[in-house]
């Protein structure tokens, strides 16, 4: 049957006007229809596999949760780090493992555990640097020259004995008390 009614419409693929005969028309024509259909499908596929792929690595996890010793891959995925960073903590002694054989290094869940409740570290203020003027410091080249000391050395000494430091331009100034105290 056709239609005398003409309607305005636009197209829900390519969003184009166009006249509609019956009121429930969505597309403007077959190759939009066809356009449509075929990307519903490829979109419906795309979803499918989506949770597919999500319900794998889930299971992955889930399997990992219900093991009482965990290899150091499992707690590596576990913790989301890399598998180095779990030697680097049994190492450490922060997580105690058991060494079965070559390859064969197991942790039991409990120990994981024990290691997540553990009060975290906070790390160390740095001591307040000792307030001097410019008058009253070395630069490193008038260290190294009159102490006879290595560039490397000095940096070294600077770092180990938490120096303070003040840059002003292209100068960095060092007290001279703590250093003819230290290199004297």
């Amino acid at each position: 049957m056709s239609s005398n009614i003409e309607i305005k419409r636009i197209c829900q693929f390519c969003e184009q006007e166009f006249i509609a005969r019956t009121t429930v028309t969505k597309y403007c024509s077959l190759k939009c229809s066809s356009r449509a259909y075929k990307a519903r499908t490829r979109n419906i596929k795309i979803e499918k596999s989506n949770k597919e792929t999500h319900r794998t690595q889930n299971e992955h996890i889930e399997k990992i949760k219900a093991k009482e010793f965990l290899t150091v891959r499992d707690v590596s995925n576990l913790l989301g780090c890399s598998i180095r960073t779990v030697y680097r903590l049994i190492e450490n002694g922060t997580i105690k493992a058991v060494n079965l054989a070559e390859r064969l290094t197991r942790i039991k869940r409990s120990e994981l555990n024990k290691v997540m409740e553990q009060p975290r570290n906070e790390p160390k203020k740095k001591a307040d640097p000792i307030p001097f003027h410019i008058k009253d410091g070395y630069t490193l080249t008038e260290i190294e020259d009159k102490f006879g000391i290595s560039e490397s050395g000095l940096k070294y000494l600077i770092k180990k004995n938490n120096i303070p430091k003040v840059k002003n331009g292209r100068y960095a100034y060092v007290p001279k008390k703590v250093i003819d105290e230290l290199l004297t």
